[in-house]
């Protein structure tokens, strides 16, 4: 898989705050990603299982269902379970553990520093965690056998 097919990958962004959402939206788009939004975890849950999309970006703080149950659900539903999760939380470092025992791939502390300088520690995160999977994709294409 070639890196424009990762730049045109689609991303969940899960954020109840409007602010967040839509900044957020804008600096993934700016850097040539899909972005479609939900705005609590029931319209998460829905939209990732018909959108399927590559990543989604979970907040934790959520209305109707919290961010901890989206991403329980997620991971227990074979359709949805092998797409990476970053968590964006206010949240403490401390239960960053606990979120990738529960199956996230990321973690992002969400601050004043999350918009900073075009959201280069939002994207920084995305970028790695894309690459991750884009060097298995890769990986899993070498050694597949040829027909």
């Amino acid at each position: 898989m070639e890196r424009a097919d990762f730049l045109r990958m689609t991303i969940l962004l899960v954020e109840d705050s409007r602010f967040l959402r839509v900044a957020s939206t804008r600096a993934l788009v700016n850097a040539g990603y899909d972005v479609v939004s939900a705005a609590d975890g029931e319209a998460a849950l829905l939209t990732a299982r018909e959108r399927l999309p590559n990543l989604i970006l979970l907040d934790m703080m959520l209305p109707k269902l919290d961010g901890l149950g989206v991403l329980r659900a997620l991971k227990r539903d074979p359709q949805t379970a092998n797409i990476p999760v970053i968590v964006l939380t206010g949240l403490g470092k401390n239960n960053e553990w606990k979120l990738k025992q529960e199956g996230a791939a990321a973690y992002i502390t969400k601050s004043d520093s999350l918009l900073v300088d075009g959201s280069a520690t939002l994207l920084h995160v995305v970028e790695s965690v894309v690459g991750k999977q884009e060097k298995e994709v890769l990986t899993a294409e070498i050694s597949a056998p040829a027909n």
